[in-house]
């Protein structure tokens, strides 16, 4: 077994790289499908953004910034809403806001027609707190207080999706309280074992989340749900994972739902009106992904959804999904400034170079906690010089603090030039820390050749007002 002082994503990928990454021809061409449609480089090399330059950015808002182009966030949005619309009447589309929620992207989400899926009451006030409609809320989660389930009836949530036995009971307690029916889903595990990282694989049997199908549990979830007369079974719930591209995880997820959906059909004489397939639709972080379009992705999942009911004698529920990651993590990057360049002896005459920025795990914890994989470019200039394989790393106290893993820049980037990470729309703001006190870094929208701040940077005020010694 391999081992590493400094851990495994430093011995993973050798002083080379990994295969797939290949040294580019011009080190400042920017790969197309890994940025927000507003961005371009100007004559100077400069990286811009609905028309901002990024020193600009810098100057007036400071780095690390995450950087949101919230054209392309809403065209996105309104891709997914068209393209499902377009396969099945009543298909519904579902922000998963868990990926990133401010006040002003649940506004963006209400604009554009979607529906918003919220997991905690934190995230439901601030659909709230944005105005959103609350019968176009889905509320999630595996473990909803008391508290957060009161609040979610009385504001009028449009739908909940149950997890526990326990839950079940908490909810029809509470809507008979009120004199109410409570419209609930069901979440169901289906025993797929997605193609993605273990701790965001979600529909195998030994994980927290749902009811089993191949136990019997989901059957009596239902069981119990038609029994109380406070709640509405609307349909059955489904979520294989995160960072998906292949499809076949979806139609066997299907198909072990729609078999739940006969036998309910067969025991309780009822067929329900909705079949929600979660999301996880996957998008690129570097040039070796390969994610499908929206367009491509309702074809598909509707078509699986169309053959298993026919299948099974049903008549075909309507569609929905909830893409965050898909709709969120394009739109964004995140805007560092290079403080040291240093390179580092690995012995046989092999080389590391590191990058350290302004930033780190405290503004993207993705790579140490999933091992995953960025790109990233030289923002503020163009270079000459000959792309040299480096490693982005932040400035706090892990050696696990690793931004980028592998990546050409240039080889004359220097302390102060700016370094510009795609991709960093979904997961990296909503799973922030102050590790180290490090405040959290702003949400810099900018449309139009406009910038403004729709999340502050937190400041050490910030940190300090919550500590009361």
């Amino acid at each position: 077994m391999r081992a590493h002082e400094a851990g495994a994503l430093h011995a993973e990928a050798g002083h080379r790289g990994p295969s797939w990454l290949q040294a580019p021809d011009d080190v400042n061409a920017l790969y197309p499908g890994l940025w927000p449609d507003g961005v371009t480089r100007d004559d100077d090399g400069v990286l811009r953004v609905a028309g901002m330059d990024v020193r600009a950015l810098a100057a007036q808002f400071g780095t690390p910034a995450y950087v949101v182009d919230e054209a392309d966030f809403r065209a996105r949005a309104r891709a997914f809403r068209d393209a499902f619309a377009g396969v099945a009447a009543g298909a519904q589309v579902y922000y998963a806001g868990k990926a990133f929620l401010c006040t002003e992207v649940a506004r963006w989400i209400a604009d554009e027609g979607l529906g918003l899926d919220v997991c905690s009451g934190g995230e439901l006030a601030v659909a709230l707190r944005a105005g959103f409609p609350p019968a176009a809320i889905g509320l999630h989660g595996n473990n909803k207080s008391r508290a957060e389930l009161a609040r979610a009836l009385d504001a009028g949530v449009g739908r909940i999706i149950v997890d526990s036995f326990h839950e079940i009971t908490r909810v029809a307690e509470l809507a008979a309280s009120r004199n109410m029916r409570a419209r609930v889903l069901v979440r169901t595990k289906v025993g797929v074992e997605a193609h993605t990282h273990e701790y965001i694989a979600t529909a195998h049997e030994d994980q927290k989340f749902g009811f089993s199908i191949a136990g019997g549990e989901a059957g009596e979830a239902v069981r119990q749900i038609l029994a109380a007369p406070s709640l509405e079974l609307l349909g059955l719930h489904s979520h294989i994972g995160s960072q998906i591209y292949d499809t076949s995880g979806f139609e066997v997820a299907a198909r072990r739902v729609l078999g739940l959906q006969a036998q309910i059909r067969d025991e309780h004489g009822i067929g329900l009106p909705e079949l929600d397939l979660g999301g996880g639709f996957g998008i690129a972080y570097t040039s070796q992904d390969d994610p499908q379009p929206p367009d491509v992705l309702a074809a598909g999942l509707q078509a699986i959804l169309e053959h298993e009911c026919r299948a099974y004698g049903l008549a075909v529920p309507r569609l929905i999904v909830e893409p965050g990651r898909a709709i969120a993590g394009p739109s964004t990057f995140t805007l560092y400034e290079v403080g040291t360049v240093k390179t580092v002896e690995l012995g046989g005459g092999a080389q590391r170079r590191y990058v350290a920025v302004d930033g780190g795990m405290s503004d993207n914890i993705r790579t140490a906690l999933y091992d995953a994989d960025y790109s990233c470019t030289l923002a503020s200039r163009a270079s000459a010089a000959d792309p040299a394989l480096s490693r982005v790393v932040g400035k706090h106290c892990e050696s696990g603090d690793i931004v980028v893993k592998d990546e050409f820049l240039p080889a004359d980037v220097e302390p102060g030039d700016l370094v510009a990470v795609p991709g960093t729309g979904a997961y990296c703001r909503s799973m922030a820390s102050t590790y180290n006190h490090v405040p959290r870094p702003p949400v810099v929208a900018v449309r139009d050749g406009v910038a403004r701040e729709i999340v502050r940077r937190e400041t050490e005020d910030d940190l300090l007002a919550l500590d009361v010694g």
